[in-house]
């Protein structure tokens, strides 16, 4: 067995030289552990604890804070260990600028790598909000808040995958600092052989700090614009004025929501009244409906329910509940019934009718949304500064105990969560045939809000993948024969 041992600068390396099947094979290895997580088949008595309790240990004498956030799957084992500054440092104290590792091991427990956490975590909760980006119908314009590595590799990630529809990006800072000044010479140094074949040679970019007069008027204008608003910060209040987006004119529209960067009960990014607007769905008072205004699916989605409830500061403020929030691995449950509705159409013209109706059983609704398989389906174009979890910033992402499976295997409870169209009269089956449609409508042109808080899961999946290409690539340095 050999240690592989990467540094920042190797695995910058590797990530920045992936095609975008590459990129797409790696977001369908973390669409298909999202969805193990979020079904839950990975409870304890399976032998799979994906999200142990973390650990934290803190030095009075430096202000020193230690997470040991460990995760577990079948590919293997992995431990990230963060050290920060602690919430009560002196103000004579310097802050700790967050250091950390990621350590994988074998099923059997043996070292595999050692690799560093610093842009292994950027891109890896970047991949995973990259799994509502890729079926959007529009992202022409892409606005993100913040200029560090999350903020980069979001932008990073979408041109990447999308580059051929992306016109304009718009980054604002609200403060001009050096990664505010360098991050468009990142976008540049890519290699223009590069932006041409991922199709974003020509992609407009601008940065915004209050330094320039009309910070204000212009923040509006650019997170109005936005097709994908990307929220990269650690922040305490939220980014811009809720009625931005509230207001008649903001709501025409539809946009997928990114927030990352707030990781603490007392954080904010996103105004309330979005996390509100979002909840109540598509009807306004009285369930009179907006026509003009994009459609809302009635939740907001998150990496993690028990995350999201104990760290989201935007969730806790809203007074969001649980049966208001579906995880990302929950809306993956989705594209894995498309597949198998294609199967039981094939099953059809050859199998037994007994056989085929059990299998219709299985997908219950997911069965009849031929919406889905436009999303989702084998015919379509399959996609194949924050918290340590997250890549910068404070304190951050809980480990998770032993979870019992939250779903039986039915689709039900998901759609129970989304908000349903108004009653026809034309009755309940038509009402349910609708269900798949307005979800497929909300995902691909909808108003979605992602909120993230960080699993370890992430690293274990995209540290078990960086090895593997380091090897491949004869990138990093690795020990033979070690034991």
């Amino acid at each position: 067995m050999s240690l592989t041992v990467l540094s920042d600068d190797d695995i910058r390396n590797i990530l920045e030289s992936l095609t975008s099947s590459e990129t797409e094979a790696l977001a369908d290895l973390m669409r298909n552990a999202l969805r193990e997580y979020s079904t839950g088949t990975q409870n304890i008595d399976a032998g799979l604890i994906h999200q142990p309790e973390r650990t934290v240990v803190h030095s009075d004498a430096t202000n020193a804070t230690t997470l040991f956030m460990p995760s577990i799957n079948a590919d293997g084992h992995a431990v990230k260990v963060v050290t920060l500054s602690g919430g009560n440092a002196a103000p004579d104290q310097p802050a700790l600028k967050p250091t950390g590792s990621v350590t994988v091991f074998s099923p059997q427990g043996a070292p595999t790598g050692f690799l560093h956490a610093k842009t292994l975590t950027a891109f890896r909760t970047a991949l995973a909000s990259s799994c509502l980006l890729t079926k959007r119908q529009h992202v022409r314009t892409l606005t993100v808040f913040g200029s560090g590595l999350q903020a980069y590799w979001h932008v990073r990630l979408a041109l990447r995958l999308r580059g051929d529809k992306v016109k304009q990006v718009y980054v604002i800072n609200r403060q001009f600092s050096d990664s505010a000044r360098d991050i468009l010479k990142k976008f540049h140094a890519v290699p223009l052989e590069t932006r041409e074949r991922e199709g974003w040679a020509n992609v407009k970019f601008s940065v915004l700090t209050p330094s320039y007069g009309e910070y204000e008027r212009l923040t509006k204008e650019y997170v109005r614009a936005a097709d994908v608003l990307y929220c990269c910060t650690p922040s305490h209040e939220p980014l811009f004025d809720p009625a931005i987006l509230t207001n008649t004119n903001g709501r025409r529209k539809g946009r997928l929501l990114v927030a990352i960067g707030s990781y603490k009960p007392e954080m904010r990014e996103i105004p309330r009244e979005l996390l509100e607007q979002a909840v109540r769905g598509t009807h306004g008072a009285g369930g009179v409906h907006f026509h003009k205004h994009a459609t809302e699916g009635g939740v907001v989605v998150v990496d993690t329910l028990d995350g999201a409830m104990k760290e989201a500061g935007e969730i806790i403020e809203a007074g969001i509940q649980p049966n208001q929030l579906v995880e990302l691995g929950e809306l993956v449950m989705i594209r894995k019934a498309a597949e198998e509705e294609d199967s039981v159409a094939s099953a059809s013209r050859s199998g037994s009718s007994a056989d085929i109706t059990a299998d219709l059983d299985k997908l219950e609704i997911a069965s009849h949304s031929s919406a889905m398989s436009s999303i989702y389906g084998r015919n379509s174009t399959e996609a194949a500064s924050s918290n340590p979890e997250h890549g910068e910033g404070d304190d951050g992402g809980s480990g998770r105990g032993s979870r019992s499976p939250k779903r039986s295997g039915s689709y039900t409870s998901l759609f129970s969560k989304m908000h349903k169209p108004r009653p026809s009269s034309q009755g309940s089956d038509r009402n349910k045939q609708d269900e798949p449609d307005h979800l497929a409508r909300w995902l691909t042109s909808g108003n979605v809000i992602y909120k993230s808080v960080g699993l370890g899961l992430m690293d274990l999946v995209v540290g078990t993948e960086i090895i593997r290409l380091a090897k491949e690539k004869g990138m990093g340095h690795h020990i033979e024969n070690f034991s």
